[in-house]
């Protein structure tokens, strides 16, 4: 046995920290409760844990891949370190300002999420270079210095750096970096030429903001989780899933912890990707629910839709513009605050709210038993009958169905005059709802009719509510893949070794310079394949080409996928038949006489995709053995139903169970609605379907 063929995925949640071990292709999960003092304890158990399954030492591991939703929820809690920004004279309050868009256009009473950072936090130096990356007004060092001599004296611990246009010129900004490190040598600096080197200053300033923000938290943690690994023989090398899809260096996270902001969900995507192309599937809504989160991702020709920008915790229904907007490469997704241990109250019109407060692990669901008073989303999946109270999470978790049934009626029930099980109902009413409108919202902003996609949901309550949403999103087809309570960190052990350099340097067609194209992407090419090299040495290498184009005067890009011949022999015809024929696509029509921009280059360079076989679909080959009955309330029909239990691994391929029914094992439930049935395909994913 070889350490190479020893892999340990580490995904930390909300609320669960889940742990995968797969030695030569055998996988072995465990969930454990986040540790939120220090969430590295969580990790070490887990990974004992599974490490005692395997019949293995943690020393034999041979490679950790690891992400986390510690960075965004430092962010959406505000609980990062205290951090300065200096910026541009007459630029102080860009991130406060915003775009002076209105996310909500008739909303006489719509509140803009506050800045990151107050007022009295941000700085401003005189300098300024101009959109061609010319000096207008030089910096002058001594002024530098007494700026930063204000900072030092007010005892900040990060420091934002954050200039105009030096996406085209970073000499100021290295400047005061190198002010800041002589007098404050403790401190941490991030640079927006390094963090985000793009235009628009507002996306740019907030995401550097952002990083320094969170940089001294995951730094540390960081440094934690290596030593602690170290003190338990661990010697392998460790990796960070970042927002993109791909995997970086413990180095690089440290140094670029915004990346990752979304670093769990993509992993999770990266999961469901993977089953896709096993399936063969063009057309695929991904949907990850575990503790605190629910997250919603389109696939399309198993590849999962990227973005630019990324907003974190989005405040107004959904609506683009009323989150923090993060200037990264990243999957695009929706994120909303719609967990297993989500909260729910009733709110001054007397209806039912649910999230984006979550018990978490500390103390949990009321049904946890650990002092929480408040109902959550699991305490009304037990008293519906979802939830075994005896076997949760393998049994290692006991439920108390008396704790849940006293805090909806306490919250919920006298509120509204109504009993246990009905405040059950209207919750879990009201959180499938929430999800399923954001799955609407995601669908139309993408163009994408969900009727025509297939659902893979993952996550430990993920398949507790799936087909409900399936239900209320006219989606036929429901897949649950083995391993879905431990998804994102088996995803994590499927993705590649990437990274995406991207720089902006505006350009339009009628003023094409090849030579300057074809150095730039060289430049990006070299900068996105040495982060690669840093975790992989010997392992091919393909470079993605992507340029970001639009007609002159409009707002905003389309991006433009080119083929490394087509960006290392640039040639402006190429390029525009190229944009008009993915505007064409977009849009219906091209535009005629005006001429097209370019404003954003980039190039990601990654280790080659797992290569995917496709499975042979399973014949029915009869019922699976029903394990037990239970009653379980079914939303469509507002009723209790006797269910059908059977446990997932007595189920054999091609075996079939109609609904109402629960299918168990350790990480997850599946809950069958009446409407629809189930078999076993050869794979082990659960394959839901409407029934008849």
């Amino acid at each position: 046995m070889t350490q190479n063929a020893i892999r340990l995925g580490v995904d930390i949640g909300g609320t669960f920290t889940d742990v995968v071990l797969e030695v030569n292709g055998n996988p072995y999960s465990t969930k454990v409760l986040t540790t939120y003092a220090a969430p590295e304890n969580a990790i070490i158990d887990g990974m004992h844990q599974v490490c005692t399954k395997a019949g293995i030492a943690p020393s034999d591991i041979g490679q950790i891949i690891h992400g986390t939703t510690l960075a965004t929820n430092a962010l959406i809690e505000r609980r990062g370190a205290k951090t300065a920004l200096i910026t541009t004279q007459g630029f102080r309050d860009v991130i406060e300002m915003r775009t002076e868009s209105r996310f909500e256009q008739y909303d006489l009473n719509l509140n803009l999420p506050e800045p990151l950072l107050p007022r009295q936090s941000r700085f401003t130096v005189p300098e300024r270079v101009d959109a061609r990356g010319a000096v207008l007004i030089p910096l002058d060092r001594a002024t530098v210095e007494e700026v930063v001599d204000q900072i030092a004296e007010a005892g900040y611990d990060s420091v934002a750096i954050g200039l105009m246009h030096s996406y085209l010129n970073g000499d100021h900004e290295r400047l005061v970096a190198e002010v800041v490190a002589e007098k404050m040598p403790g401190a941490m600096v991030s640079l927006s030429c390094e963090v985000s080197p793009q235009m628009r200053e507002y996306e740019r300033f907030n995401t550097v903001v952002a990083n320094a923000y969170i940089k001294p938290l995951m730094k540390s943690y960081l440094g934690r989780l290596e030593g602690r690994l170290r003190d338990e023989g661990v010697s392998c090398n460790i990796f960070l899933m970042h927002s993109g899809g791909g995997i970086i260096s413990i180095e690089n996270a440290a140094e670029f912890p915004v990346r990752l902001v979304e670093s769990g969900p993509a992993g999770g995507a990266v999961f469901a990707a993977h089953i896709a192309a096993r399936y063969g599937l063009d057309k695929v809504l991904s949907f990850d629910m575990g503790g605190t989160t629910a997250k919603i991702c389109l696939i399309k020709d198993q590849t999962p839709k990227t973005s630019r920008v990324f907003e974190v915790a989005r405040t107004y229904r959904f609506k683009k513009g009323s989150g923090m907007p993060i200037s990264i490469p990243v999957i695009d997704m929706v994120e909303i605050g719609a967990g297993g241990g989500s909260l729910a109250h009733v709110d001054s019109m007397r209806q039912i709210r649910v999230g984006p407060e979550s018990a978490g692990s500390e103390p949990g669901p009321a049904c946890y038993g650990r002092g929480g008073n408040k109902p959550a989303v699991t305490d009304a999946d037990l008293v519906l009958g979802k939830l075994d109270p005896d076997n949760f999470a393998g049994g290692s978790i006991q439920l108390e169905t008396a704790s849940s049934e006293g805090a909806l009626s306490s919250v919920l029930g006298e509120v509204l005059d109504m009993d246990a099980a009905t405040a059950a109902f209207g919750l879990a009413e009201v959180v499938d709802e929430n999800m399923a409108n954001a799955a609407r919202v995601h669908a139309v902003e993408n163009g994408e009719d969900l009727s025509e996609y297939t659902m893979i949901a993952f996550g430990g309550a993920a398949p507790l509510h799936a087909g409900r949403l399936c239900e209320k999103l006219g989606v036929d087809r429901l897949l649950v893949p083995p391993g879905a309570g431990v998804g994102s960190a088996i995803g994590f052990l499927r993705a590649p070794f990437s990274f995406e350099a991207n720089r902006s340097v505006y350009m339009k067609l009628s003023d094409f310079d090849a030579p300057k194209i074809q150095s730039l992407l060289s430049e990006l090419k070299a900068e996105a394949t040495g982060f690669v090299r840093n975790c992989d040495a010997n392992a091919p290498i393909l470079s993605e080409f992507k340029v970001y184009m639009r007609y002159a005067g409009q707002g905003w890009e389309i991006p433009i996928v080119l083929t490394e011949d087509q960006a290392m022999t640039p040639d402006a015809a190429t390029f525009e038949a190229r944009f008009e024929e993915d505007y064409v696509k977009l849009f219906g029509r091209k535009v005629a006489g005006l001429d097209i921009e370019i404003t954003v280059w980039s190039v990601n360079a990654t280790t080659p995709p797992e290569q995917v076989a496709q499975i042979a679909m399973a014949q029915p080959a009869g019922n699976a053995p029903v394990a037990g009955r239970r009653q379980m309330f079914d939303p469509a029909k507002s009723a209790y139903q006797d269910a059908a239990v059977v446990l997932r691994d007595q189920m054999a391929e091609g075996a079939e169970i109609a609904g109402p029914a629960a299918v168990t094992e350790d990480e997850t439930t599946i809950i069958i609605p009446s409407s629809r049935k189930a078999i076993r395909q050869p794979d082990g994913c659960i394959d839901v379907s409407v029934k008849g």
